[in-house]
């Protein structure tokens, strides 16, 4: 196919469907989690959890970067935009993610702070070589997938000098997140979730390859697809994952072929490598402190690093207890279990994250999806009446 509509073909859809329903024991239920927040999306704009038997659950994962920054990451960043030398660069998603009290950027920057919305990296620096009396931090946030950019950007940086250009590093990664999921009491001990395999990240995958998955097959004995952002993929990924449960197989399956390899991008991965370093430990809101779950600037690189130039501190912070993000960044909750949902927050009045942004699970169902399960729910209950 080379056509972006032939991947949304209704017809072809429905003949994997087909398939996926006569391939499904129904003696047996299979769950799905799609990590990434791309799939998220897919699945609840196209509704392909309709096309599936009912036996067949997918559960969202926390795969997007800006739903998993604790709040105390974003407190930290207001803290610093409000120091009058300074100017903030950051995406458009974050600038109305709530941190402690109600506060956001947004916020903040209508109380006065330099905070400005930029489309990539190198906006920032431009603003940095226009503006040489101000220092600029750029917010750099993603996971793999926008790593390579900031490192880009830092190699720029020192290439032109710029000594006013600094990185509050919030990146992270997604392996080690996938292991905590795995290694949770959520999964192990609980049962409050249950992970027959993985639907892994598309453009994540693009960088780092198939490889960092094979430990998971491995270890946990959980199959995982590397699958592309479009309906056909996402359900031919579902399909895929059906086969290797019912034949017992544990392996890493590539549905992306056509933009992901087994070894990814290696020239990213340099530069990657090149500025970064893992973090011991570093919070995702919803999965607590991952190991090992995160990246930072190299001590060679310190003054380009916001956290010591600026001598940050992240403050101890507790999301609202009303917002279920958390769980539902763990798979524990569906949206609609969340009391807040739909009432107090929308994508208008986001009380949480995962309602912020376009790829949240909440903003995803709100947008998509919650008519959709309404409906199938009354179904439902006029089949069972």
């Amino acid at each position: 196919m080379k056509y972006i509509d032939e991947y949304r073909d209704g017809r072809l859809a429905k003949d994997i469907a087909r398939q996926i329903a006569a391939a499904v024991d129904p003696a047996r239920s299979y769950y799905f989690m799609e990590f990434c927040g791309g799939h998220t999306h897919a699945i609840s704009r196209y509704g392909l959890e309709d096309l599936l038997p009912a036996n067949v659950r997918m559960i969202h994962g926390p795969g997007c970067p800006v739903c998993v920054l604790p709040i105390g990451r974003i407190d930290a960043a207001i803290a610093l935009a409000m120091r009058p030398e300074i100017t903030l660069c950051t995406y458009g998603d974050l600038m109305r993610v709530p941190g402690s009290n109600g506060s956001s950027l947004l916020k903040a920057k209508a109380a006065g702070a330099d905070i400005r919305m930029v489309y990539s990296t190198l906006d920032a620096l431009k603003i940095a070589e226009a503006e040489p009396n101000r220092e600029v931090v750029f917010f750099a946030i993603g996971f793999e997938t926008t790593t390579p950019p900031t490192a880009l950007a830092l190699r720029a940086a020192i290439a032109r000098q710029l000594p006013n250009f600094s990185i509050f590093c919030n990146h992270v990664l997604t392996p080690a997140a996938i292991q905590n999921i795995l290694e949770s009491p959520d999964v192990r001990k609980l049962g409050t979730i249950k992970i027959d395999g993985f639907i892994g990240p598309a453009h994540v995958s693009t960088v780092i390859g198939t490889e960092p998955y094979e430990f998971f097959a491995e270890e946990f004995q959980k199959p995982v697809v590397v699958a592309g952002f479009e309906p056909l993929d996402v359900i031919q990924a579902v399909l895929m994952l059906v086969h290797q449960v019912n034949d017992g197989r544990h392996e890493v399956e590539n549905q992306y072929i056509r933009a992901v390899t087994a070894l990814g991008n290696e020239k990213a991965q340099n530069e990657v490598a090149r500025f970064f370093e893992l973090r011991e430990s570093f919070e995702w809101r919803g999965l607590g402190e991952v190991p090992y779950g995160a990246l930072r600037l190299r001590p060679e690189y310190a003054q380009y690093d916001a956290e010591k130039r600026f001598s940050m501190v992240t403050p101890a912070a507790k999301d609202n207890p009303a917002c279920e993000c958390g769980a539902i960044l763990r798979g524990v909750k569906k949206p609609a279990d969340c009391k807040l949902f739909g009432t107090v927050c929308t994508p208008d009045t986001p009380m949480g994250s995962c309602m912020v942004s376009s790829e949240g699970a909440c903003a995803a169902h709100w947008t998509y999806g919650r008519f959709r399960e309404k409906a199938r729910t009354q179904d439902e209950g006029r089949a069972v009446a």
